[in-house]
């Protein structure tokens, strides 16, 4: 992408077509979605052999498998009979592979195993109908997969992340925690909230109150957007925010992290996964980690409503685009310059 120059250019933010666009949608699912690492969960959900968590994201169901070698294992969630799920969204432990539609039974290595009362069929061969396999990496603890083969090495598509996260000994935490969240609002939208700090003192109070917003700095490096702000006082708010394409979260604070995954489920509806991550977790959760864990929530919650309202007047046929802050809305340029970038391929 070109530089604009804050002084000449005009810095436009995306059309506001592109957030309900069926067809928008439908090139965002092949052009970003299915050509990006997408991240699953933490290695520590896959201890055992038989332990797998699987997910969707814009239609695409996967899931992840702990092997009897040891190794992880990553399929797509598509039984190559009659196309039913194999699994259900969510964690969860078997020994072997079975589709409650018709009984087929795979290995956890993808092989398929049995087809009860299939009959006999000459034609018929087992091992071309294995389950598609998805490439799956771990780096950090952290699970990633995707979906093309021409996808690079997960270390080179994050970009800047690896350096920025390397004074944080993020390996060592361990989940304690997760959330759930539904809105009525595309990706972009929510998106392009969690990307700038500039709506923090209408919308979030409690955080506005909690950190030094005349400091507060927004930039990015390469897949990665950065927010920081001094904190007035000890709060949770202390270490690095970081939103990672093309839709993955993981903001540190002082004794600990959480990550999410920005999940696309329709033009205009988008669930959060949210996982809320510890030093020590052996300790388990107490008092002062459960209001950490809901602070974090609560925050999520106040956007609900303002970026669904947003979404309402991208819709209204009035708004067409908006300019974007050279002081406070870095993050939505670079995120809407990637999202630009990847639709132009």
């Amino acid at each position: 992408m070109n530089e604009l120059s804050p002084a000449t250019d005009a810095v436009r933010s995306l059309p506001a077509d592109w957030y309900f666009d069926p067809a928008i949608y439908e090139a965002e699912r092949r052009q970003i979605f299915a050509r990006t690492w997408q991240f699953i969960g933490p290695e520590q959900e896959f201890q055992r052999a038989g332990d797998y968590r699987a997910v969707q994201v814009a239609g695409y169901r996967l899931f992840v498998i702990r092997e009897r070698s040891g190794s992880l294992k990553a399929f797509h969630n598509i039984c190559p009979h009659r196309a039913a799920p194999l699994l259900t969204e969510g964690d969860g432990h078997c020994d072997v592979l079975r589709c409650r539609y018709h009984g087929w039974t795979f290995a956890t290595d993808g092989r398929l195993m049995a087809t009860p009362n299939f009959g006999e069929a000459a034609w018929f061969d087992k091992k071309a109908h294995s389950l598609v396999p998805v490439r799956v990496e771990v780096w950090r603890g952290l699970v990633f997969a995707a979906i093309d083969d021409r996808a690079p090495p997960l270390i080179e598509f994050l970009g800047d992340i690896p350096a920025l996260l390397e004074p944080y000994p993020i390996e060592t935490f361990g989940k304690l925690d997760q959330a759930e969240f539904a809105m009525n609002c595309n990706w972009k939208t929510y998106t392009d909230n969690f990307v700038e700090g500039y709506h923090i003192p209408g919308i979030h109070a409690g955080l506005n109150a909690a950190v030094d917003m005349s400091r507060f700095e927004t930039t990015h490096r390469r897949g990665v957007v950065i927010m920081k702000a001094p904190q007035k006082g000890g709060s949770i708010y202390g270490g690095l925010w970081l939103w990672i394409w093309p839709n993955m979260t993981l903001s540190v604070y002082p004794d600990g992290m959480n990550t999410s995954r920005i999940i696309p489920t329709s033009e205009e509806r988008t669930e959060l996964r949210y996982e809320f991550y510890f030093a020590d977790a052996a300790s388990g959760l107490n008092e002062k980690r459960r209001a950490t864990i809901e602070t974090n929530c609560q925050i999520v919650r106040e956007d609900f409503g303002i970026c669904e309202e947003v979404q309402q007047n991208l819709k209204s046929g009035i708004y067409r685009d908006g300019p974007l802050s050279p002081r406070h809305e870095d993050g939505v340029k670079y995120f809407q310059d990637m999202v630009r970038a990847s639709l132009a391929q």
